[in-house]
């Protein structure tokens, strides 16, 4: 068995590319659009596995938008995304510069939590051992849900 893709349900398909791709920094590996049932895949790959994944053998997030409207609620309800950044406290700022909200920042050195547009949570992991716990994150409270 191998892991394939995380697949979410975008409301408005350009805030949420966006948000993956411009602030998060995500890289469209390929998309899929199909007329007769009315949608648009974009398969989203971190950039180290950008390759692999175009080659279809790395973890991929799915974004579906339904050209219909509809409202999807409680994107939390399956868990959330996890990455692995070299530096959380580098990473976390150059989000904060492009007005995505720390929902739970990286106090500890370790771990951040942010959502997307349509409330999916995305946790943030410090690469190896968490880094030396420093201001302004330590100070920082939680905002909303994570």
């Amino acid at each position: 068995m191998r892991y394939l893709h995380t697949m979410i349900r975008a409301a408005n398909l350009d805030d949420t590319l966006d948000f993956f791709v411009e602030k998060l920094g995500l890289i469209e590996a390929y998309r899929y659009s199909n007329e007769a049932g009315r949608f648009t895949l974009v398969f989203l790959s971190a950039p180290d596995d950008l390759e692999s994944a175009q080659s279809r053998q790395a973890p991929l997030v799915e974004i579906t938008y339904n050209w219909d409207p509809d409202t999807y609620g409680g994107g939390r309800n399956f868990g959330h995304l996890a990455y692995q950044v070299d530096d959380i406290y580098v990473t976390c700022q150059q989000l904060l510069d492009k007005g995505v909200i720390l929902n739970r920042p990286p106090r500890d050195g370790r771990m951040a939590f942010i959502r997307s547009p349509d409330g999916i949570s995305v946790e943030l992991l410090q690469s190896g051992n968490a880094l030396p716990i420093q201001e302004p994150w330590e100070s920082m409270e939680n905002i909303g849900e994570w």
